[in-house]
């Protein structure tokens, strides 16, 4: 089973003569020793080949393809530059992730700025930076963006968020593309036709596209036939009752990825040929220009490359109900499991090729009884002090992480050809209390 699970782990990954777990031609354990524990760290090949498989899938099928990668998953200046220098698109939310950017030089045409609720500031932020597009997600925001705009002297290249009412399938908190969401435009109730054509009529705004994101992690490929086909259907009367030519068009990402070794996820290039067909039939059927394909990968890039290393402590055996096997992280730096229900599988990194003799459930150090990383894990024997890896950890698990019970963040490393460096300090305790401020 041991074997089966390391397919879970980045492309590097492997067993060395002392059945230890090497990623990156680095040794796990002795990766803890160096940098301690919990330990996040990221295989560098395995992230540019997610990279550069995104970009010939989509590219050799689709030349005029973006692929920009949707920073919500993981960002940091190491990730950024890595990013810019394969050629990718970024995908940002906030302002913190444009600052992250523009730290690295990345080009800001290569920028796109999502968000159902920018502040003012944010928007100024990316007027001011000549961010590539700003995706619309709502009328409020529209004619705050015309507005700064206008004083600014400026035009502000758009994109428009779409509510498809598509139903993709995955967890409640996971699905934007639905009727009943904070996200777009929902074309269904007419508010999507009425956005085209108030954003036509604005001075200081030019309408490229359309753009929508039904939710993630999507495994089947369906859902976004069904995206496409309101989408494009759209286009087509938007084109014909407001000569609107749709020139650049997103279909977003959430790309699932294997979080089990029993689960099955289409590949890359399955995806890509779906939404790629599509695409081609419709805009020929419908008589549309053929536009710009913006694909937003967020989880499929990082996820995969990302491994959770933990120090086993206190072991607790409850007779004839449940074995719990405790670490020194948990839903501080991966809430997921306690979020979404999500699941994982794990090996111990210095016995990775020992045989399962135990059934045990993996518990964090929090103070909650839903801090619990896996349940019910078939594992070989454990004493305090080994080092559990936990693949499929580079999207969300840091970025969705925080300081409960004032437990510092973990230090990141990246790990490529036998080296490793850091991307991320291990934060101190003086860190927690940095911006505390005692009034006398």
């Amino acid at each position: 089973m041991a074997t089966k699970r390391l397919d879970l782990f980045p492309i590097t990954a492997e067993v060395n003569r002392r059945n230890h777990l090497m990623i990156g031609g680095c040794d796990c354990t002795g990766l803890v020793r160096r940098y301690g524990s919990p330990l996040y760290l990221f295989d560098e090949y395995t992230l540019r080949s997610q990279c550069r498989e995104f970009i010939n899938e989509f590219s050799s099928r689709y030349p005029d393809t973006v692929v920009a990668y949707a920073s919500k998953a993981f960002i940091d200046k190491p990730l950024a530059m890595l990013l810019k220098q394969e050629g990718m698109g970024l995908d940002t939310v906030s302002g913190g992730e444009i600052s992250i950017a523009q730290a690295v030089g990345f080009p800001a045409g290569r920028i796109y700025f999502h968000g159902n609720n920018k502040s003012i500031s944010e928007l100024e932020m990316a007027l001011d930076g000549n961010i590539g597009r700003i995706v619309v997600d709502n009328f409020y925001e529209l004619e705050q963006l015309n507005g700064l705009a206008a004083r600014k002297k400026k035009k502000a290249n758009i994109l428009l968020r779409l509510n498809p009412g598509v139903d993709p399938h995955t967890h409640k908190h996971t699905t934007t593309g639905i009727l009943d969401s904070k996200f777009g435009f929902p074309v269904g109730t007419g508010q999507a036709e009425h956005a085209v054509r108030r954003a036509l009529t604005m001075p200081h705004i030019n309408l490229h596209g359309l753009h929508f994101h039904l939710g993630s992690p999507i495994a089947e490929t369906d859902p976004y036939l069904q995206g496409l086909d309101v989408v494009l259907k759209f286009a087509a009367e938007m084109k014909s009752r407001y000569q609107f030519e749709m020139r650049e068009m997103s279909p977003g990402g959430g790309f699932a990825v294997r979080y089990v070794t029993s689960a099955e996820i289409p590949t890359i290039s399955t995806y890509a040929d779906t939404i790629v067909r599509k695409l081609n039939s419709l805009t020929s059927s419908l008589s549309l220009a053929k536009p710009k394909l913006i694909i937003e990968p967020g989880r499929s890039i990082v996820a995969r490359a990302g491994v959770a290393l933990y120090t086993t402590g206190s072991i607790k055996d409850i007779p004839a109900v449940r074995t719990y096997v405790c670490v020194d992280g948990g839903m501080g730096d991966n809430i997921r499991p306690a979020l979404y229900d999500a699941k994982y599988e794990a090996i111990l990194a210095n016995k990775a090729s020992s045989p399962n003799t135990q059934q045990v459930t993996i518990a964090g150090r929090y103070c909650e009884s839903g801090d619990i990383l896996l349940r019910n894990e078939a594992m070989p024997d454990i004493v305090p002090g080994d080092i559990l890896a936990v693949p499929v950890c580079g999207a969300y698990c840091i970025p969705m992480s925080s300081n409960y019970n004032m437990v510092p963040h973990p230090a990141i490393v990246m790990v490529n050809g036998g080296k490793a460096r850091i991307m991320r300090k291990k934060q101190k305790y003086s860190d927690l209390m940095r911006y505390d401020v005692i009034n006398k």
